[in-house]
């Protein structure tokens, strides 16, 4: 059986991006819980064909592979930075973007960066209900991590990397419940008999 697919999703249009590290941390974390196949869409690299299109069927090739490859994950980890209290409008553009039937019951990583802490609650607020829209299983561990999380763009938060482990274990147990239902195997055993 082929190994579970993980799609991260960096809503930043910047590059360096604080956000693209903290969605690739949480990719990292997870595929060394697991065996599994990894793809960060950022973004920055995609965005012109995104902004080009209205609809899904308006889109070129390359961006209709990336809005596949979203819809075609058996789990996603999703962040964007935090503009104006709520995601950015870029990271809604490409959701709005995804047939709103593809990510039902998708289990989902939110994370977020910002500022300050002020912005902390954006998973819950923000993302948590977008998510809803698709039918999607946000999973209960969200991160929100600051500008004083990273130095230079790397990640040096001990707080935050317990956090990401936090939702590693949780997208793990996700992907191993889910595992023969949706026809991939993970080659540990399962989290869950480790426990």
């Amino acid at each position: 059986m082929s190994k579970p697919k993980i799609v991260g999703v960096s809503g930043n249009l910047s590059r360096p991006s604080r956000t693209s590290a903290l969605v690739s941390k949480v990719l990292d974390a997870i595929q060394e819980r697991e065996p599994v196949n990894i793809q960060l869409i950022d973004l920055a690299d995609v965005a012109a064909g995104l902004f080009a299109a209205a609809s899904f069927d308006a889109l070129s090739p390359r961006s209709r592979e990336a809005i596949e490859a979203i819809e075609e994950a058996d789990l996603l980890v999703v962040g964007t930075p935090v503009y104006r209290g709520s995601y950015t409008g870029a990271f809604k553009h490409l959701f709005d973007l995804v047939r709103h039937d593809r990510l039902r019951g998708k289990p989902v990583v939110l994370t977020a960066t910002g500022g300050s802490l002020l912005h902390g609650l954006v998973t819950e607020h923000q993302l948590r209900p977008l998510f809803g829209f698709f039918a999607a299983q946000s999973l209960p561990t969200t991160v929100y991590a600051t500008e004083s999380d990273f130095e230079n763009y790397t990640l040096s938060s001990l707080a935050i990397r317990n956090r990401i482990e936090s939702a590693a274990k949780e997208a793990v147990e996700q992907l191993n419940s889910r595992s023969e239902i949706h026809g991939f195997r993970t080659a540990r055993t399962p989290l869950a008999a480790t426990i």
